[in-house]
């Protein structure tokens, strides 16, 4: 049993593969940055759901945990010798694991990258995710136009060194509230004086909290938080309300989640933008069932669109109340 595929032992990977190879279905690989962060659990939950109604055969695998590019080079490796001609993957680091996806497509594997990119994007044959800087931008608009001049003090907890994703929303996030920043093609974090704090928070809860802890402490009149998701969103919640500052800091964030739209209600996060991880994962397994058939692959960057998500409406800002997110939240119908 690998690190990377922790909840199917080897020999039960190869024995699904094989059978589905044996009744001529289309063998498709899904490789999410980890098991446990809700929007890779529903993504893996809507690439199955699409499989199935494909006849397709599902391999799933994941790192341990953000960033852990050498299990999900195990767990690509993995499913490729087990048979399977698709592989979708989000990466968790956009340099590293290109190497193993050019050995994977020079095998004639279709590598298709969900809500992340490589670095460079080419690295794979396709990606179908979020305009990650638009969504920055939404919520940053959003932010500007809820403190109505008020001078900012303003935290990030962004997602890791480097990552495409972490830079654009974080980047966005700057641009929308109309500070110093850089565009859509830097993974470097802008740092414009408004921001007072930044913390890497992986996209944990937990990291997201002892990140909000320590910015704090660095300074204690910070008054408005951006978040890479709302794992790490929940974090900063939790320690402001610990330290009394609940009711009085704005917080921001990205993904849509169910349960990020229940924080969202209930005035824990003020704005969200919302993705659709069921899109980008049965838009990934029509591509590989097409692959099979017919031997065509898709190309270039297909956006699955997104939309804010906000609590209380705030004039020149579109955005949609938590009614239609919560019956929008991870793409469902």
């Amino acid at each position: 049993m690998t690190h990377a595929l922790k909840t199917v032992t080897m020999a039960a990977l190869f024995a699904l593969a094989g059978s589905a190879l044996a009744a001529g279905e289309p063998v498709i690989g899904l490789i999410t940055k980890t098991e446990t962060n809700p929007f890779f659990v529903k993504m893996k939950e809507g690439a199955a759901e699409a499989a199935k109604a494909k006849g397709a055969k599902l391999l799933t695998g994941a790192g341990k945990a953000d960033g852990d590019n050498a299990g999900q080079v195990t767990a690509m490796e993995n499913m490729i010798a087990a048979g399977a001609k698709t592989i979708l993957i989000t990466p968790s680091d956009s340099k590293a694991i290109v190497p193993a996806i050019k050995k994977a497509r020079d095998k004639g594997v279709l590598v298709i990258a969900l809500d992340s990119p490589t670095d460079p994007v080419d690295g794979t044959d396709a990606l179908f995710a979020t305009d990650n800087y638009k969504a920055g931008v939404l919520i940053g608009q959003y932010a500007k136009a809820t403190m109505a001049g008020k001078p900012a003090k303003i935290a990030t907890l962004d997602l890791l060194p480097g990552h495409p994703v972490g830079a654009q929303r974080h980047n966005g996030f700057l641009q929308g509230y109309g500070l110093q920043s850089l565009d859509a093609k830097s993974n470097e974090l802008a740092k414009p004086a408004e921001v007072v704090c930044m913390a890497d928070s992986f996209g944990d809860q937990a990291k997201g909290q002892t990140a909000m802890e320590n910015c704090l402490q660095k300074n204690p009149d910070i008054n408005v938080v951006y978040t890479i998701n709302e794992p790490a969103a929940a974090g900063a919640y939790n320690a402001l309300k610990k330290a009394g500052k609940d009711k009085s800091v704005l917080i921001v964030s990205v993904d849509g989640g169910c349960q990020g739209i229940k924080d969202t209600a209930a005035g824990k996060i003020a704005a969200t933008s919302q993705q659709y991880p069921l899109k980008m994962a049965a838009m990934g397994v029509d591509a590989g069932v097409e692959y099979a058939k017919s031997g065509k692959k898709p190309s270039g960057y297909t956006d699955t669109g997104v939309t804010l998500i906000a609590a209380k409406a705030v004039a020149g800002v579109d955005s949609k109340d938590t009614t239609v997110g919560t019956q929008l939240c991870w793409g469902k119908k």
